[in-house]
């Protein structure tokens, strides 16, 4: 997969005047939103008409990347999310939190809310976000500390999106497994370009589903979730009309199989703490 341009630390701010260089101070929660005040469709026509929540959380700032996963600067969730930009390279950090049932090995899978602004209402993995340009999600720049942060960073979504308690979801419990680089293009506006971070849990955790974040969830086994995609590729069954996220089906389709049944072996192990960056073909757009 290759960008238009290269994007370094020394250029990034003159290639995308709205990319900043500072992180949200030590002495404000990560989720803390710089704003001048409320957004509006006079202030901002790209969000006019979407969810107020929604437009809210457009200004969390993310953390912006080299090619190499280097932190290089931050940026608007709004600004790293919109295509024109992501076609000129701009690139951002993320996870993808994928939770099973510590005695059935069943994936939760989320389906988005309809409120939300890139790829509402389609089926996905448990949990998918962004660290934010934080002292304790951003990490040091080495693999060590920047898995942290995004473990801390599934930790406080987990908690957003589904109502999961910290005390559920352990930072230590989290294995890492490796960082897929892709992009995928929402619609005419909106899209993906990021270094996700992808990351394993087993739980058993109380649910207290965010209603503005998902819409539904269900517990599935490998069989089931290969015949929720089968029903969609043949129009039959009672799932022939879900949609799924182009990030969730290119993990699938290349590596979700082969990792879930090692941890049904008790062989995950043998799956983490991959170093190198997978470099994905581009995801085909959202329908």
């Amino acid at each position: 997969m290759s960008t238009t341009q290269t994007i370094t630390a020394d250029n990034i701010t003159t290639l995308f005047p709205e990319v900043h260089t500072r992180l949200i101070g030590a002495d404000l929660p990560p989720n803390h939103i710089d704003s001048t005040g409320t957004v509006t469709s006079d202030v901002n026509p790209d969000l006019a008409g979407y969810d107020e929540e929604q437009i809210r959380l457009m200004d969390e700032v993310c953390i912006v990347l080299d090619y190499d996963d280097k932190a290089i600067g931050t940026a608007s969730k709004k600004d790293c999310h919109l295509m024109t930009n992501i076609n000129k390279g701009l690139l951002h950090r993320a996870f993808s939190a994928f939770l099973f049932h510590p005695d059935t090995k069943r994936l939760l899978l989320q389906q988005r809310a309809s409120e939300k602004i890139t790829f509402p209402d389609m089926w996905t993995n448990t949990c998918c976000s962004h660290p934010l340009a934080h002292p304790s999600e951003t990490g040091l720049g080495d693999l060590v500390s920047n898995v942290e942060g995004a473990k801390r960073a599934a930790v406080r979504k987990l908690d957003h999106e589904l109502g999961i308690p910290n005390k559920d979801v352990p930072i230590e419990k989290f294995d890492y497994l490796t960082r897929i680089h892709y992009r995928a293009p929402s619609d005419g506006k909106w899209g993906e370009h990021e270094i996700d971070y992808i990351l394993f849990i087993e739980a058993d955790p109380e649910l207290n589903i965010n209603k503005n974040e998902v819409k539904d969830v269900r517990w599935v086994s490998i069989d089931e979730l290969k015949q929720m995609f089968k029903d969609v590729d043949t129009q039959t069954g009672k799932d022939k009309d879900l949609k799924y996220t182009p990030w969730f089906k290119l993990i699938c389709e290349t590596m979700l199989y082969h990792w879930w049944e090692a941890l049904e072996k008790g062989e995950l192990a043998k799956c983490t703490g991959e170093e190198q960056i997978r470099r994905m073909r581009e995801a085909p757009a959202a329908k």
